[in-house]
């Protein structure tokens, strides 16, 4: 039995639920609000929510919406998108959201990251990490939509987001984003192995095996999956799921 969190990445392009291959060609699976009925139905401990087209269009979070979100889950709601301010995690978290996602901003300014932990506890402000390899075959970490390259290697980026206060690490593959082939196991051994914070491993989930590793294998705290959860099947027909709890 893997006695780890097993979480449910849904991935918003406006109001719309989609799901990206490599960060890129999102594809529309469906309602949001229906996945998460359905998500209450499987008694799914925690899920994660990321509007993957705020931070690039500029765009602030939808409140409106996020609650409209927050008021369907029965389970505990991490939000992530488009935050840039003190104002955004207040807003946010009144409209029932437990724990905020920050990407762009926190490279943009890693000292936001202390002041919101600071403000809300460590407990509630969770760092995204986009990392992938360049050109040289090394890691480094991608900020709006995988679309910036900011030069820093992920372990390192880990430990100065720790040092802020970030209360956990959501630690996402660009290169294995959406494939299915299962985690990079590299990548969450070095991101792990450099902080005492819990890492959440993202990207690449295909197969039940595929959980334990990243927890056994990589370390990893806790893990989370997209195309995983929504797809079934070689042709991936749309098809929401979850693991048995006996799992």
């Amino acid at each position: 039995m893997l006695k780890t969190r097993i979480i449910p990445c849904l991935l918003l392009q406006g109001q719309r639920l989609v799901k990206t291959v490599r960060f890129k060609r999102p594809t529309y699976v469906g309602d949001p609000i229906n996945a998460i009925k359905i998500f209450n139905e499987k008694e799914v401990d925690e899920l994660i929510i990321l509007d993957i087209t705020a931070t690039p269009e500029k765009k602030k979070p939808c409140v409106e919406f996020i609650s409209d979100i927050a008021g369907e889950c029965f389970m505990p709601l991490t939000y992530g998108g488009g935050i840039r301010n003190l104002d955004d995690i207040k807003e946010i978290f009144n409209a029932g959201v437990e724990k905020v996602v920050i990407n762009s901003y926190a490279a943009e300014n890693p000292a936001f990251i202390k002041v919101a932990a600071e403000l809300y506890g460590s407990q509630s402000i969770v760092v995204s990490i986009d990392a992938g390899k360049n050109a040289f075959n090394k890691y480094e970490v991608y900020t709006c939509g995988g679309r910036k390259n900011t030069g820093i290697d992920p372990a390192d980026y880990a430990k100065i987001m720790a040092e802020m206060g970030a209360g956990e690490i959501f630690l996402n593959s660009i290169n294995k984003d959406g494939t299915m082939e299962g985690y990079d196991i590299e990548l969450i051994k070095k991101v792990s192995g450099a902080v005492s914070v819990p890492v959440i491993a993202c990207g690449g989930a295909g197969r039940l095996s595929d959980f334990t590793d990243a927890v056994g294998l990589g370390g990893a705290s806790a893990v989370a999956a997209g195309s995983f959860f929504v797809f079934y099947g070689d042709h991936r027909a749309v098809l929401i799921s979850y693991p048995d709890k006996g799992f």
